[in-house]
């Protein structure tokens, strides 16, 4: 289905078929496609991405054969481009649902979801200049929902064993590990994302499991770029690049 492309939107291709639009309002980085690497569930898993934006990591799991993905975004003007990405696309498995996702005991019913994901904002409510536009704010900051609200719908929306994965900088590590262990979800595996092998951690990927018991899993550092300055072939295929 033809769907014309507003000003200032443009076109990211997700291998041959799919066709995700984003604008600079409605966009994704580096971080959204290393989550949806770290968290690629298998192909059948029952999946919710949380605060979806324009829909990139819906749109990689589907790239990668995940069968059927559900998208929660609360953002009108996001919810509809995803939409129009998937017309454009003759997309049918991105089940694309307009809420908060603080009201999730109204949208869903508990534990239907093997794995829950959230590229969240990185700055806590209150902390750093926020910016004059509402997208880019709540993107951003957490104006929308707090991590320990974050923490307790992905706690409702799990089944008991199910994964919670998340990508944050580091400063809110302990964040993190507070917020999901008080929602009943246990931190058990880490990775931390840096430039290079000489440079301090810039992003942290995080996945818990509701109702495990206490042990978490250390994972290699994941380097962006190589000796040689330029990205891995692995930053190059899970960025898209490729």
């Amino acid at each position: 289905m033809d769907e014309a492309l507003r000003p200032n939107e443009h076109i990211e291709h997700f291998g041959n078929r799919l066709n995700l639009i984003v604008s600079p309002e409605h966009t994704f980085g580096t971080d959204a496609c290393l989550l949806a690497a770290f968290a690629l569930p298998k192909k059948n898993e029952a999946v919710l991405d949380l605060g979806t934006g324009c829909g990139v990591i819906p749109f990689w799991w589907r790239s990668r054969g995940v069968e059927r993905v559900t998208a929660l975004e609360i953002q009108p003007a996001a919810v509809e481009m995803l939409q129009r990405s998937c017309r454009l696309s003759e997309e049918r498995n991105v089940d694309v649902v307009l809420g908060d996702l603080r009201d999730a005991r109204a949208l869903f019913s508990a534990g239907r979801f093997d794995k829950v994901t959230m590229n969240p904002p990185y700055t806590k409510e209150g902390h750093g200049l926020q910016s004059a536009e509402d997208a880019d704010r709540t993107a951003r900051h957490e104006t929308s929902a707090t991590l320990p609200e974050v923490a307790a719908a992905a706690s409702y929306l799990l089944r008991f064993g199910g994964s919670f994965c998340l990508c944050l900088r580091p400063q809110r590590l302990t964040d993190a590990f507070f917020a999901l262990r008080n929602a009943g979800i246990e931190p058990k595996r880490l990775r931390l994302v840096a430039k290079n092998a000489e440079s301090a951690p810039w992003l942290f990927l995080l996945e818990g499991k509701k109702g495990r018991a206490p042990g978490l899993t250390v994972e290699p550092t994941f380097c962006m770029y190589g000796p040689d300055g330029n990205l891995t072939e692995e930053a190059r295929r899970i960025s898209n690049q490729t």
